[in-house]
């Protein structure tokens, strides 16, 4: 979402005293589309741990090593939100929904081996965990009167801080600056979420101040669920990382 309309973002009150009915339609409708979102991946994810037929469309189930399907699945993620982050303006309204419904699918299909790789009550400990930390930052980020800019910028350093850590552990292998990597990454997108909340507030507060037109407000509140559809996730991920109890 760092791609459009940033300064216009930056620059509206982060307090809600200018609130009105447009703005929390359009924050309604981002957490309506996040969870939509959810709920397509979770049942993606379980519809292809559960079935055989589907798992062998993305590994090898007798040498357990990946089919081609399987890199498409996994790797496509990053391409959909570049695509959508860089394409925002030229697609229209209609085609960012339908990328976005079609990326939700696509990662639950990737997550279906996480099902495989961990324990049904530690998946869903960990997912709850995020639920709960995910929901208390995101009222927080709607409810501050403090502006969150600066906070959001250090966020956003961790986060650099953490691909290139996890790069650099790619090739390391060591146990050790894995659960860092992952402690860290889990009080990165925690702060990211109030961060965004917040950041989705003052858009929706220029859309009421500016009159958007219907379609760049769809287009804004998909991309609005997006990042908090990422934030969600990776807390996710980075809990499983940490205290996920692998299958034998």
């Amino acid at each position: 979402m760092e791609n459009y309309n940033q300064d216009r973002i930056y620059q509206l009150p982060a307090d809600g005293s200018a609130l009105g009915t447009v703005t929390k339609n359009f924050m309604a409708n981002v957490f309506l589309w996040m969870f939509a979102a959810l709920a397509i991946s979770a049942l993606c994810a379980y519809l292809f741990a559960s079935n055989t037929q589907l798992l062998n469309l993305l590994i090898d189930t007798t040498t357990g090593k990946m089919n081609l399907f399987g890199w498409v699945v996994m790797l496509a993620p990053l391409g959909f939100v570049m695509l959508m982050s860089f394409g925002f303006q030229r697609l229209s309204a209609p085609a960012i929904t339908a990328l976005f419904i079609l990326y939700a699918a696509i990662t639950g299909i990737s997550f279906s081996f996480i099902l495989l790789a961990y324990t049904p009550g530690t998946v869903f400990t960990c997912f709850l965990s995020a639920a709960a930390m995910f929901g208390v930052m995101a009222v927080m980020g709607y409810t501050t009167k403090k502006d969150l800019t600066g906070f959001g910028k250090i966020m956003m350093m961790g986060l650099i801080g953490i691909i290139i850590a996890s790069i650099i552990n790619f090739f390391a292998h060591s146990g050790t600056m894995d659960y860092i990597i992952s402690f860290i990454g889990v009080m990165v997108f925690t702060g990211l979420t109030a961060y965004d909340v917040q950041k989705l507030k003052r858009i929706g507060a220029g859309i009421e101040f500016e009159g958007t037109a219907v379609a760049d407000t769809r287009k804004l509140a998909i991309m609005g669920a997006l990042s908090l559809y990422l934030d969600f996730i990776n807390i996710f991920l980075f809990l499983l990382r940490l205290f996920g109890g692998r299958r034998d």
